[in-house]
């Protein structure tokens, strides 16, 4: 349980749009490696369908809403 206690309190920066996030990342479907923020991996996600950059943004805004991470990545 610390072990993953600890995951979730790190900070870290994502690679992909440089802001810094805690919390459990995602991976990268580019390579299947790469921690990215949750934001940059809900992105990929929906790129990977076919939704496009303000319809993108429109979903995050109403996970940020539903979960109380206004503005947060």
């Amino acid at each position: 349980m610390k072990e993953i206690d600890s995951m979730i309190m790190r900070i870290s920066v994502c690679p992909r749009c440089g802001q810094t996030y805690h919390g459990r990342p995602a991976v990268s479907r580019a390579d299947g490696s790469t921690q990215l923020c949750p934001d940059c991996g809900t992105r990929e996600a929906l790129e990977s369908i076919g939704v496009g950059g303000d319809e993108q943004e429109q979903i995050l805004e109403a996970i940020h809403r539903c979960y109380g991470r206004h503005g947060q990545s």
